[in-house]
Parts: C-alpha cells; structure tokens; sequence
C-alpha cells in the first residue's frame, strides 16, 4: 500500500493524467485539423461529422493503449457521429431520428427475446 492508501503511488497518478491530458490536447487539435482542412476544401458537414467520429474513436484507443480507461460515453458520442456523418454524406431520405428510434426498438425486443428463460 503506498502513502495515500489508493495502493498507487501519487508519482503514478500525476503520470495518468498527463497521459490523458497529452491525448485529450492531441484529441482537440487533431480536430481543430480536420474541421479547417474539411472547411478549405468544402466537403460539407457529412465529412466534418465522420471525421470527428474518427478523431474520438482513434482517442480512446489511444487511451486504451497507454494504460488509460477508455470512455463509453465518448465511444457512444463518436459512432453516432460516424452514422450521422455518413447518412449526411448519402443524403438518405428517412429522417435520422425515426431510423434511430426504429433501431433502439428492434435492439431491446431482440435483446429481451435473447435472454435465457424467456419473458418474465
């Protein structure tokens, strides 16, 4: 056990979280990159989207790699914005949301139909 009783050294902390803070600054201007590069060229709001998708997705493997815990939370937020991204760039003509709602409902049935024993 060390001094502060966490059972990891205060050294090993501080360590952490300049490893996450050096990938969150990475994180941020590899962004920053991507949204001027996609705005000189004007490849529209799709590749701006699937871009940022990428950009968060690559952050947490990241963080994963160097000993971190990735982030849920960003995994959810970076593939909603790889599919918004590219129905924005295919132009699909079924509103999002619908599509969505329509996905989250087959999911939970299929996900309650899966159980072991059966409903109730």
């Amino acid at each position: 056990m060390s001094a502060n009783g966490t059972g990891f050294s205060v050294g090993a902390s501080r360590e952490r979280r300049e490893k996450a803070k050096r990938i969150t600054i990475v994180g941020w201007g590899a962004f920053f990159v991507w949204l001027g590069f996609v705005l000189m060229i004007k490849a529209g709001s799709g590749a701006i989207l699937i871009g940022v998708g990428v950009i968060s997705l690559c952050m947490q493997v990241v963080r994963k790699y160097a000993g971190l815990e990735s982030e849920g939370f960003w995994i959810l937020i970076a593939i909603l914005f790889l599919i918004v991204g590219v129905w924005e760039l295919l132009e699909v003509r079924i509103p999002l949301m619908s599509f969505l709602l329509i996905v989250v409902g087959v999911a939970l049935i299929l996900s309650a139909v899966r159980r072991k024993g059966g409903p109730g």
